[in-house]
């Protein structure tokens, strides 16, 4: 459910506003057929309704109850309400033909004037242009629209175009001169699977911003917007979250779902991050199983990411779980003591893989017998790559995810593009994750087992840093 459309008159989640990318007064909306075009332009009306901008939505190609009722459904409100209230209006009118055109332009007109709209959508103008067959008359309608109803009338319009499947024109031509933003939907696809993706052709009195955006018709028609590392003001205690049977939580609600419950039992999973994805984006894949576990009295060993000290990685979790359990029940390995004494770090050898491993393992099985519980342990493949080198890890990695089975605990694995090693990983672990940036979005999707495409982003409102999956279908 949207937030937004649920609020009382007025009120607006700005997050999920399409006000920043639906500027000017004339809009051309285009896309292939099941793109999201009338969903995302029902939105434009429905978020002007509840900030008191009443709206008038013109439809030649679908009767008003079914549009409402199947809109309704997908943008979480009731857009009947906002009908019986006076700030919706659906107008179902037939296909323009020859003269009747101006006589239906003089209604659209009348029902702006009585219901004071100031938001108009125009579905489609496709359908108005192939009632003509003299270009000449599509343009003075293109025309007519622009000067009596955007102009005159002083309205935010929203122009709806089809473009056929396969062919690659936005409209007939006359549309895209006189508009002052052109928006063109699309599906594509990333590594086999679809998402949705909006490109802003035109922006008047700007330059051409070349600017591109995943988007969903989850969520209310949610535009997603480029990742930005978010803080923390308040922090707060990780709150538990349960394992399900012969498995455990990921410590991620969202991850949970699409894992059907999380990590299983006794599993060794990977996580493949593309090098464009920043450190404080993917840390919190991570993170959150570690907390989860430390939240439960379990443990974690970890073999951290490449460049980051034990010391910065306990900084990043402290806020979150009380001091004495995570010195009692984690252990981050460091190639040199610090000569503090400090409780969780693990000083291992850098110049022997296998006695680094040997070293873990006995750290590992030591936690076990003092706990009585599981370990989840992580291990950075690009630290451990350039440190060892690909034939080391190569020599210790079955071994490795034989004891991970035998013992019941979990591993999560992790690797750049660059590793050598993340081909032979990516085939024998249990869940394979990947994680791209996209049009500058971070998104994720299962190769093992396979998922759709997620969108990737930080929800600090528990106060503490939790990934939120959003799927782009």
């Amino acid at each position: 459910m949207c937030s937004e459309l649920q609020t009382e008159k007025g009120a607006r989640h700005s997050g999920l506003s399409l006000d920043p990318i639906f500027k000017g007064n004339l809009i051309l909306l285009a896309g292939n057929p099941g793109t999201g075009k009338t969903c995302l332009s029902m939105k434009f009306i429905v978020e002007g309704a509840l900030s008191g901008e009443p709206g008038l939505y013109v439809t030649f190609v679908e009767d008003k109850d079914s549009l409402a009722f199947n809109l309704s459904k997908q943008l979480g409100c009731d857009i009947k309400n906002l009908q019986n209230d006076g700030r919706l209006k659906i107008l179902d009118l037939v296909a323009m033909k020859g003269d009747g055109a101006s006589a239906n332009i003089d209604i659209v007109l009348e029902e702006i004037e009585n219901l004071g709209a100031k938001r108009v959508v125009i579905d489609s103008f496709s359908a108005i242009a192939q009632a003509f067959k003299d270009p000449l008359d599509v343009r003075n309608i293109a025309h007519t629209i622009l000067s009596r109803m955007v102009r005159r009338m002083g309205c935010m319009t929203v122009m709806i175009e089809e473009v056929p499947i396969g062919e690659f024109r936005v409209s007939t031509g006359i549309e895209e001169f006189i508009a002052d933003t052109v928006i063109l939907l699309r599906t594509r696809e990333v590594d086999e699977r679809l998402i949705r993706e909006l490109e802003v052709k035109k922006l008047r009195g700007a330059p051409v911003p070349n600017y591109k955006a995943l988007f969903t018709l989850q969520e209310c028609g949610r535009v997603f917007q480029p990742y930005k590392p978010k803080s923390v003001s308040e922090p707060k205690r990780f709150k538990t979250i349960q394992d399900p049977p012969d498995g455990y939580s990921t410590g991620i609600p969202d991850l949970d779902v699409i894992l059907d419950g999380g990590y299983p039992e006794g599993s060794s999973n990977l996580l493949e991050v593309d090098s464009e994805i920043p450190w404080s984006c993917y840390a919190h894949l991570v993170r959150c199983t570690e907390l989860n576990f430390l939240s439960k009295g379990y443990a974690f060993i970890s073999f951290p990411f490449m460049g980051r000290t034990a010391q910065q990685i306990r900084s990043t979790l402290i806020p979150y779980i009380d001091e004495e359990t995570f010195n009692k029940n984690a252990r981050i390995v460091d190639f040199i003591a610090s000569g503090r004494g400090e409780p969780y770090i693990l000083t291992v050898s850098e110049k022997n893989l296998e006695e680094a491993v040997e070293q873990m393992f006995r750290e590992i099985e030591g936690i076990k017998a003092g706990l009585n519980k599981p370990v989840f342990s992580f291990i950075d493949l690009t630290t451990i790559e350039h440190v060892y080198g690909r034939d080391a890890e190569l020599k210790v990695l079955g071994r490795e995810i034989a004891s991970v089975r035998r013992s019941g605990d979990i591993r999560l694995y992790f690797a750049r593009p660059s590793v050598t090693l993340t081909k032979e990983v990516g085939d024998i672990a249990d869940v394979h994750l990947r994680m791209r940036m996209v049009d500058g979005t971070a998104v994720i999707y299962g190769v093992r087992p396979y998922t759709g495409v997620y969108h990737y982003d930080i929800d600090t409102s528990l106060g503490y840093p939790m990934p939120k999956l959003t799927p782009i279908t």
